[in-house]
């Protein structure tokens, strides 16, 4: 990013209201303009203006699922300026924004379609991206499996070439899924059904009548603990 560059993203950044609401997106989650403008203590419409400011300097993106459109950060050289410029500039905290669903056992684990989202499916799929087993490509909503994930799903008695293998129709193996109370990304395609399919026959995760809140019992607890990592399974049982 080049000096002017960043003398005009340091001008926009010294708004207030623009200030907070890029802080409540430096935590890597996509939140609506309403969420934002709460946590900017602005009204709706004062918040599209700067939203709309923030979208043209190319600082924020716009994501769309269905009907709703949330907001997150451009890149990851975005969030390293802003991080810098906001130490400097010492703003105030944004208001926490709660997002998503109330209810507990929703956030930590539910069915989002034939795939896991909530707390789990965004932390398997962390976990996936970090070992290369998965890649998600840029800004479009698709992404591919790896010639690493039969190491990565190993441990979970899976077989990724069940995932890779052609199939009926035109679904794509893997891609990115915006999680409803997360705000991040979870993994979809083949591969998020298979890993939800998996962990529902292994007795891992039980559903609930009447939601889609999924129970992770013991033996998957310690099936998650294990494959994850104790810091990534904290992630999904510490809320």
């Amino acid at each position: 990013m080049n000096t002017n560059r960043i003398a005009h993203v340091a001008a926009l950044v010294g708004e207030p209201a623009r200030t907070s609401m890029l802080l409540a997106l430096m935590d890597g989650r996509a939140l609506t303009a309403r969420e934002l403008a709460d946590a900017a203590r602005v009204s709706p419409a004062t918040a599209s203006r700067h939203l709309g400011l923030l979208v043209e300097a190319t600082l924020l993106r716009v994501e769309r699922q269905g009907r709703h459109r949330y907001h997150c950060l451009a890149s990851p050289e975005v969030a390293r300026v802003l991080e810098g410029l906001m130490q400097l500039a010492a703003p105030p905290e944004p208001r926490r924004v709660l997002v998503g669903p109330r209810d507990a056992a929703l956030r930590t684990a539910r069915t989002c379609y034939d795939h896991l989202a909530g707390r789990l499916g965004v932390a398997i799929t962390n976990h996936l991206l970090d070992a290369g087993a998965v890649v998600f490509e840029g800004e479009e909503a698709s992404g591919h499996v790896t010639d690493q994930a039969p190491e990565a799903l190993q441990r979970l008695g899976l077989d990724a070439g069940a995932a890779t293998a052609e199939g009926a129709g035109r679904r794509p193996h893997c891609r990115p899924c915006l999680d409803w109370s997360e705000r991040r990304m979870h993994l979809a395609g083949r591969l998020g059904a298979l890993i939800c399919g998996h962990c529902l026959e292994r007795g891992w995760l039980m559903r609930s009548q009447g939601t889609r809140a999924l129970t992770i019992t013991p033996p998957g607890a310690l099936a998650m603990r294990d494959w994850l990592g104790s810091a990534r399974w904290d992630e999904v049982v510490g809320g």
